[in-house]
């Protein structure tokens, strides 16, 4: 485990006294005004944070997703060679310990059972050595065939089968390194697919097209899992319709694998070199491809499909990179899908600087100074569609420079806008660089995405290995209003170009009830939240669509006066705002209400004092439930540290309103001061 990781081990071993998760949260107190509790619970929040910062500044909490990454492990150090192993061992029994009753595995806290996630860890076992006739296999064999079978599985899952050669790859889409040689001009090309998409696909097309012939071990099939056998992939059957975007891609799949069986590859040695030198560059300046488990993994499986020895320095360096994302159990091993040391930490400082810490206070300077540090001041692939931004912003993960994001670079610049560093220059350079690539990211549409610039190809959707629902990285509610409430907390008026096209995207997006759709969190609370107080940070809190998404949280908070809401409400509309009270939802409700500034709103108080009476003696709180998201109905994350940070932001900005104390970033950056600088930068 990487120094300076806050895992609920490293937290008891810091001396804190807490109720370990899943045995059970406080007692809820009976309903009262929280206000004579709120500053002691801020109080105790608090110290809980500033007891986790690392000593080199940063905060870094455990980022959980499901069995999925640990059945990909076990996959992983197949090829490597080390299915045997004692890591090998401990992963499968986090694994089997996670199992359902019915048999299957899902793919987020409360779920149900999941194909890929349950035909992964079925593979996964049987790598591990578990034999197919053992019990829960066989009760897993059934819950596939019951949920549709192997046929019914992703394209990457597939793809990972036939690389060791479990099935014919004819039932994977192909993935030629021609890809890379499509250009620009041309609706469909690398650069119109998101960037963790282009990070998992181009490691995936050199596998591709070096065909390794790597197998498992001797007596293992997957054969058992199809419901049907020889049946085809349904992502692979014909549309009904016979013009569409769908049989126009299965055409040029077709083609793609005929040209795949031809002896005669014209373009294949200059397109194989153009993604192998697209991957190199981008190991250099990260601590792996795209920092992301997938296109590490990926990237680990092209380099030894070159045929390079276990001895060779970059493949060593790579597998180093991604055994940092392991964590040591009681007797097992898990697997983070990346990690969030930017994130943490600029969510960390905010909520610090709303509960009231001195903005020169030691804890503060160091993590702004960090942040500093690891500002990315060079090129990136936003860069190919963003022709006149700079750089500037920041990335999610320690080291990661060709993949700066829009959500941390806003959360990062509201952070560091607070702090009152002797060295101001230095901060407030940085300050400047960092406002002037978030504006250049806006899109056309007055929205912002996350890590690229006007990737909004909808026809992309329709590629055959697009079904891990995040072909596309386009503008969505919760990044535009990261970035709008930012504009607003250093000064930029209402009026501004940028701050109405944002607000006229916002006013565009909200649904019919009220609500704003939540693309990183769950779900449609978090979305709603994310964009009140953005509006309350630009002047616009007083709208009609602020006032009619106010009316919608009210709507519904639960009535124990929290806020909660399902995984389903990505699938079930009828689910939107519906679930068990949560301590990082119910901040986010909060938050979402005190945009209007009225403090004594019963439902605030009712919300502050689920908070207040959920908290545990030593600051924190629990939570069990994934309120993170990753791809919508696809995958989904738990941080670790989002139930401790959003609640004490919520509560000592509900003290701070209710005694009157308005918390406002002390460097303001005008629009008229930025474009000035950058004219002179020029």
């Amino acid at each position: 485990m990487a120094e300076g990781l806050i895992t609920p081990e490293v937290k008891v071993g810091l001396g804190a006294s807490r109720n370990v998760a899943g045995s059970g949260t406080a007692a809820a107190a009976p309903q009262r005004s929280p206000e004579p509790h709120v500053e002691r619970a801020v109080s105790r929040g608090v110290n809980w944070l500033l007891s986790a910062q690392s000593q080199q500044g940063y905060w870094w909490g455990e980022l959980e997703a499901d069995t999925t990454l640990e059945s990909d492990y076990l996959l992983y150090l197949h090829v490597l060679g080390q299915a045997q192993s004692p890591k090998a061992a401990k992963l499968a029994k986090y694994i089997r310990d996670r199992q359902l009753p019915d048999g299957g595995w899902n793919i987020f806290y409360g779920g149900p059972s999941e194909l890929n996630a349950t035909v992964k860890a079925w593979v996964g076992l049987r790598l591990a050595g578990d034999a197919a006739t053992a019990p829960h296999l066989e009760r897993a064999k059934r819950k596939i065939h019951e949920l549709g079978g192997l046929e019914a599985t992703n394209s990457y899952v597939r793809f990972y089968l036939a690389m060791l050669g479990g099935i014919d790859r004819s039932m994977v889409p192909a993935i030629p390194p021609e890809l890379l040689l499509l250009p620009s001009w041309l609706p469909v090309n690398l650069y119109e697919m998101s960037s963790w998409t282009r990070a998992i696909v181009v490691p995936l097309a050199i596998v591709y097209a070096n065909n390794p012939g790597w197998r498992f071990p001797e007596g293992l099939t997957v054969d058992e899992l199809f419901k049907k056998p020889g049946a085809k992939a349904p992502s692979l059957l014909w549309d009904r319709r016979i013009i569409s975007w769908k049989n126009v891609f299965l055409a040029l799949d077709r083609m793609a694998k005929l040209y795949e069986r031809s002896p005669w590859k014209p373009l294949r040695k200059i397109a194989l070199k153009r993604a192998q030198r697209w991957m190199y560059d981008r190991l250099e300046r990260s601590e792996g491809l795209g920092t992301i488990l997938p296109a590490m993994m990926n990237s680990i499986f092209a380099l030894l499909s070159e045929g390079r020895e276990a001895n060779d320095p970059l493949l060593m360096r790579e597998i180093d990179y991604l055994a940092r994302y392991e964590i040591e159990g009681k007797g097992t091993v898990r697997v983070q899908p990346c990690i969030s040391p930017l994130w943490d930490t600029a969510i960390a400082m905010v909520s610090l600087e709303e509960a009231g810490v001195d903005p020169a206070h030691p804890s503060l300077l160091a993590a702004a100074r960090w942040l500093v540090d690891n500002q990315i001041l060079g090129p990136g692939d936003w860069q190919v569609k963003n022709r006149k931004g700079q750089p500037g912003g920041w990335a999610f993960e320690f080291r990661n420079d060709h993949y700066p994001d829009v959500d941390d670079t806003a959360f990062v610049l509201m952070a560091l806008a607070r702090v009152a560093d002797p060295d101001g220059a230095r901060l407030l350079g940085s300050i400047r660089s960092g406002l002037a690539w978030l504006v250049s990211m806006q899109n056309s549409d007055g929205g912002w995405g996350a890590f690229d610039h006007e990737n909004n190809q909808k026809l992309l959707n329709y590629i055959p290995f697009a079904d891990h629902n995040a072909m596309l990285d386009p503008s969505t509610a919760d990044v535009t209003a990261r970035a709008l409430e930012c504009l607003g907390q250093v000064g930029w008026p209402t009026t501004h170009p940028v701050l109405q096209r944002a607000h006229a995207f916002l006013r565009r997006d909200q649904t019919a009830e009220g609500s704003w759709f939540g693309r990183w969190g769950v779900n449609y609370v978090y979305g709603t939240s994310g964009v009140l107080r953005a509006m309350e940070a630009a002047g616009l809190a007083s709208t009609p669509e602020a006032k009619r998404g106010m009316e919608w949280l009210r709507s519904v908070q639960n009535a124990d006066g929290g806020f909660g809401e399902s995984i389903f409400s990505y699938a079930d509309p009828s689910c939107k705002g519906k679930g068990k009270s949560t301590a990082s939802q119910t901040a986010w409700g909060l938050i979402g209400l005190l945009a209007a500034g009225d403090e004594n709103d019963p439902a605030a108080v009712r919300a502050a004092d689920w908070l207040v009476s959920h908290q545990n003696e030593d600051g924190s709180w629990d939570e069990n439930e994934f309120t993170g998201t990753g791809f919508p109905c696809v995958f989904y994350l738990k941080y670790h540290l989002y139930r401790i940070s959003f609640p004490v932001y919520a509560l000592a900005r509900y003290d701070n309103l209710r005694k009157g104390r308005r918390k406002s970033a002390s460097i303001q950056v005008p629009a008229t001061e930025l474009q000035a600088s950058n004219g002179r930068r020029g």
